[in-house]
């Protein structure tokens, strides 16, 4: 049971998150928002509330607050909406494993043909073809009904991702605005929205971004005390998406076994998860693999039980997280860490001893970020992707470190000051919300911009290939191909081919890693197993191209050259220039200015190379 003043405050949040864009507030006999007010009513309630983060001895019922303005879920939604389709318009593939593992694999389920990686090959089974299935079906249907351009496939697929995710988005905003109040769910929401880290992860067809939608969905249902969805969700997120992405789940399971004792919901919620979901997800991979595969054991098998595990594929320190998580959150990734100090800080220094929230103390619903930072932070392999199933936690704890040091002001203001009794503490410290909302949007949209000038260039390039195929010169019974040296980890897809006849082929360069290979041709191709795949990260000379059977080539010219990294575009006897755009070199940036575009100052501060696509000029059979 709730305590009656975060029972008086939930009716508060109740009311106010039933604002329309038409209507007004409407208010509880007279009361201001229940964060942190002096309510006006009887001598008892004033009583109750002395020790709130008011201005000491209320007595003055004549003060009171602005309205608060809290945009209402359906406006929210909609602009969870608008700003993950530009997400999925303008956001570039960041990450080579998002392109191979998943993006090529689908394009084989659509159109037939497509890259496999080693993961996909049944002896090892890392990844789920059921997953695939989920973003690739809507897909196939469009692709045989409107036999559309592979591209508007592509595109499709990312609306629906991030349509998803503003989905997420707007049940989480209304479960934080009935849990930790208005004023944090109003901050979440300008944090999420001009989040970079939510830009990029948003819509990218990664497990992790799968596990972020239905992870933090589970912890929305949980803070509404709706368990059973919670339970569901937490198994989709784990079994479906990732299987790492359970450990979001670890406080919520404990809070329920121990603080609720509610064991019967758990195996109950539990033993119908395992059997609507991971059951027909073991029969749709046996079926592809060609033999009996649970792939979330296979990856977890691989990952922590095998000797070598995925530090073959490197290793980063912690300040590598600790970077990246300011690229993408900027000062609200320090306020987030900041989060348990300040919460202390705010038990000791605030008179109201934070029963504002609805269900749970903060200790106990803000855990699963801190667990996530405390496992993943001690991996030795880390990757920008580990960290999207948490994201919008960053986006809440730092909402809440916000707002906890507007109570800490006022607080202070109040004993130097002598304020009036009934004034609200957003009153006197609206200005530090205000600050930060600025700041971090203008960081935001900073780095947003610099991402899509220095990185989004090989996609742009790879579109240009359609004016090949609208020329006299394309052949639609000949296939044609597209080869790729040293940079073949920024390769977007084969989305991205003007049609069915285009291949993607690799160069021998310095690189010494396992690559993918096409998928054979005929039926049952994905129960084959090919003695060129590894799980070691070992080069096998089966997956290089012969050169001279290149019609075109994508090469990044950053001025350095090795025999087997030349400069493919000096080479003017065998190839033309089809379109060349600038491409940043990070060694020759700085790294400030890279990082974050600041107008008149970037330009000057950072060095361009050029990305060519290069169309042979002769080829092999003289055409």
């Amino acid at each position: 049971m709730a305590p009656p003043a975060a029972r008086a405050r939930y009716n508060a949040n109740k009311a106010d998150n039933q604002i329309l864009t038409k209507k007004p507030p409407k208010r509880l006999n007279g009361n201001k928002d229940a964060a942190g007010v002096a309510v006006a009513g009887n001598k008892k309630e004033k009583k109750k509330n002395k020790n709130s983060a008011t201005a000491p001895n209320a007595t003055d019922k004549t003060q009171s607050s602005p309205n608060p303005i809290m945009p209402s879920v359906h406006t929210a939604f909609k602009t969870f909406v608008s700003a993950r389709l530009c997400s999925a318009i303008w956001a570039y593939i960041s990450d080579c494993d998002e392109t191979f593992n998943y993006w090529e694999p689908l394009h084989y389920i659509i159109n037939g043909h497509g890259l496999q990686t080693w993961e996909y090959s049944p002896q090892f089974g890392l990844r789920s073809y059921t997953y695939l299935l989920l973003q690739g079906v809507p897909g196939w249907i469009y692709q045989k009904l409107f036999n559309p351009s592979p591209i508007l496939i592509f595109y499709m697929v990312r609306c629906m991702l991030g349509f998803g995710c503003a989905l997420m988005e707007r049940f989480m905003y209304k479960s934080i605005c009935q849990e930790f109040g208005i004023h944090v769910g109003r901050l979440w929401l300008i944090f999420q929205l001009f989040s970079v880290g939510m830009f990029v992860s948003s819509t990218a067809l990664l497990p992790s971004s799968f596990s972020m939608y239905f992870g933090c969905s589970a912890l929305a249902a949980w803070w509404q005390q709706r368990y059973s969805l919670a339970i569901f969700f937490t198994a989709i997120s784990a079994l479906l998406g990732w299987p790492f992405a359970a450990l979001i789940g670890v406080p919520l399971v404990l809070e329920l076994l121990f603080r609720q004792r509610d064991w019967r919901t758990f195996v109950q919620w539990t033993l119908i998860s395992g059997l609507t979901i991971a059951l027909p997800m073991i029969a749709i991979d046996t079926k592809y693999f060609g033999k009996l595969t649970f792939a979330p054991l296979n990856i977890v098998w691989y990952n922590v039980f095998t000797s070598h595990g995925p530090n073959i594929f490197g290793t980063e320190p912690l300040s590598y997280y600790i970077l990246n998580g300011f690229l993408n959150f900027n000062i609200i990734w320090l306020l987030a860490l900041q989060s348990p100090i300040m919460l202390f800080m705010d038990y000791l220094i605030v008179p109201a001893k934070f029963k504002s929230t609805l269900n749970f103390p903060r200790y106990i619903s803000l855990a699963p970020l801190y667990l996530w930072l405390v496992v993943f932070m001690a991996q030795p392999h880390k990757e920008e992707r580990f960290l999207f199933p948490v994201y919008p936690l960053i986006s809440l704890c730092g909402a809440i470190t916000v707002d906890v040091y507007q109570r800490i002001f006022f607080r202070i203001k109040t004993l130097v000051f002598k304020i009036k009794s009934g004034i609200h503490y957003l009153d006197h410290s609206m200005f530090i919300a205000i600050i930060v909302m600025v700041a971090s949007t203008v960081l935001g949209l900073s780095r947003v911009f610099a991402l899509y000038r220095n990185y989004h260039a090989p996609m742009d390039l790879m579109l240009e290939l359609n004016q090949f195929k609208n020329s006299p010169q394309y052949r639609p019974d000949e296939i044609y191909n597209v080869c790729i040296g040293k940079d073949w980890y920024r390769y977007p897809g084969s989305f991205f081919f003007p049609a069915h006849n285009f291949r993607l082929r690799f160069l021998k360069s310095e690189f010494r890693g396992m690559l993918p290979a096409y998928y054979t041709e005929g039926a049952n191709a994905t129960q084959v197993v090919h003695p060129y795949f590894n799980d070691q990260n070992l080069e096998n000379e089966h997956m290089y191209f012969d050169y001279d059977q290149c019609h075109f080539l994508l090469d990044f010219d950053e001025g350095k050259y090795t025999t087997l990294e030349p400069s493919y575009s000096r080479r003017t006897k065998d190839w033309s220039i089809m379109k060349t755009l600038p491409f940043l070199i990070p060694e020759k940036s700085h790294k400030v200015l890279r990082a974050f575009y600041v107008p008149f100052l970037t330009d000057n501060h950072i060095k361009y190379g050029d990305f060519n696509l290069l169309k042979r000029k002769k080829t092999r059979n003289g055409s």
